[in-house]
């Protein structure tokens, strides 16, 4: 049965060790099947990337249009990567809009006294963004589902849909991929 823990695996008579968590095309697969080890590494790699770039910010010879262009062309794609697959729970998706509103915050970064308060809702006026990171994480998820979808009788398809044999584990069922599309897409079936 699919549930049953695997202690041992052999190829060619060849033992596997198993490991926790492993990283394969520069993302994080976890044994357990959730996604919020490789969220919160594409985060700090987000945070890295924008720190990298403090001279960029401090400048005043560089417009503010410019930088929310620099943020969403170097910044949010290496935030993005691999999230097709991700499985976002709502802690998730706030650590992503609050990761968006620090990078906002970063790059208006002007001589503002600490007392003054600026909210969220200020700093997204101010800065008017097309799109939230939230919102294309879930546009790239729902062009992988289309993909996938449009393929016949393909391994891939079984395996995001979770068609395999077996059953599920007792207690409260993990989210899975198919469960955030649905989420997503608002759809019951």
């Amino acid at each position: 049965m699919a549930s049953e823990e695997v202690t041992e695996f052999n190829i060619d008579n060849e033992k596997v060790e198993i490991v926790n968590d492993s990283i394969f095309l520069g993302s994080k697969i976890q044994n357990t099947g959730t996604c919020d080890g490789e969220i919160a590494c594409r985060l700090a790699l987000g945070r890295a990337a924008m720190s990298g770039l403090t001279k960029i910010w401090r400048s005043k010879d560089i417009g503010t249009k410019t930088k929310i262009r620099i943020v969403n062309a170097l910044v949010f794609p290496m935030t993005r990567y691999g999230c097709e697959s991700w499985t976002m729970r709502q802690s998730e998706r706030k650590k992503i809009d609050s990761f968006e509103l620090w990078c906002w915050r970063r790059l208006l970064r002007r001589p503002i006294p600490w007392t003054a308060k600026r909210t969220n809702v200020l700093i997204l006026e101010e800065i008017k963004p097309t799109q939230s990171l939230e919102s294309l994480i879930v546009k790239q998820k729902l062009s992988y589902f289309g993909h996938i979808m449009r393929k016949q009788n393909s391994l891939e398809k079984s395996i995001m849909l979770g068609m395999g044999e077996g059953g599920r584990r007792r207690g409260r069922p993990c989210m899975r991929w198919k469960d955030d599309i649905k989420t997503v897409t608002r759809l019951t079936r």
